[in-house]
């Protein structure tokens, strides 16, 4: 019997193919089984603690706006939220207790967002052309502490010679 040879570029070709098949099936997720969204999530519940949000608000509505909040500090749901110890989830985690007022960091984020609104409702509303209304984002800029503003130490607001222009009057 001969022994048969497949030439060079076939055997090239064979063996891209198969590294291309095996590739694409180590990468596809099985049927079904699909990795959830970063942010997907199952049904939202109704909420039974909204202290300065509208209380109208669907579960899904306040899960948007503090979707919202959490990513104009730089935080996660654990920074205002506790978790209830005795509500295991299905990972295998506690499972947070939304209308529990424990944390500061909640209580701080109510007074927050009063007086955001007050900004917005008794200033900005009233300022022809003032431009988008202030958020969270406006002064956090993703951080939970808003970083101090410094001033340059080259002050060109001066005008030449270093005479401070007069303050009205």
């Amino acid at each position: 019997m001969k022994p048969s040879f497949i030439s060079l570029p076939a055997t090239t070709t064979l063996v891209a193919a198969v590294l291309i098949a095996a590739a694409g099936v180590a990468q596809a997720p099985p049927a079904g089984n699909a990795p959830p969204h970063e942010h997907e999530h199952g049904p939202m519940p109704a909420p039974t603690n909204l202290k300065v949000l509208p209380k109208n608000l669907t579960g899904e509505q306040v899960h948007e706006i503090m979707h919202g909040w959490s990513a104009a500090l730089g935080v996660r749901c654990g920074t205002c939220h506790a978790t209830n110890p005795k509500d295991i989830g299905p990972d295998g985690r506690a499972r947070f207790n939304y209308a529990d007022d424990s944390k500061d960091e909640k209580k701080t984020a109510r007074k927050m967002y009063l007086m955001v609104e007050d900004i917005n409702t008794n200033t900005i509303a009233k300022i022809d052309s003032s431009g988008d209304p202030v958020t969270c984002g406006t002064c956090h800029r993703g951080h939970l502490a808003p970083e101090p503003w410094v001033a340059p130490k080259d002050d060109h607001a001066h005008p030449p010679g270093g005479e401070k222009p007069p303050i009205p009057k």
